[in-house]
């Protein structure tokens, strides 16, 4: 997953995933590393907006969404 997470197809969510990926991918249990892998499929436009908050995510994706937006801004 970190991979994937640092070979999106725009530079800025590389940036951002992977950013994410190294601080939190270690610690996640089952449960949080099945949500990342389902939000490393869907589209880097929807991320990206997503994560600057320019549009609200999926219900599913919200939590994980504001952990990315927050570690990304440290």
């Amino acid at each position: 997953m970190k991979m994937r997470s640092m070979r999106r197809g725009i530079k800025e969510m590389d940036l951002i995933l992977a950013a994410y990926a190294d601080r939190n991918l270690d610690s996640m249990d089952a449960t949080g590393l099945d949500v990342y892998d389902a939000l490393l499929h869907e589209n880097d436009q929807d991320l990206y907006q997503w994560v600057t908050g320019q549009v609200l995510p999926p219900a599913q994706f919200s939590n994980l969404v504001s952990e990315i937006a927050q570690t990304f801004q440290k």
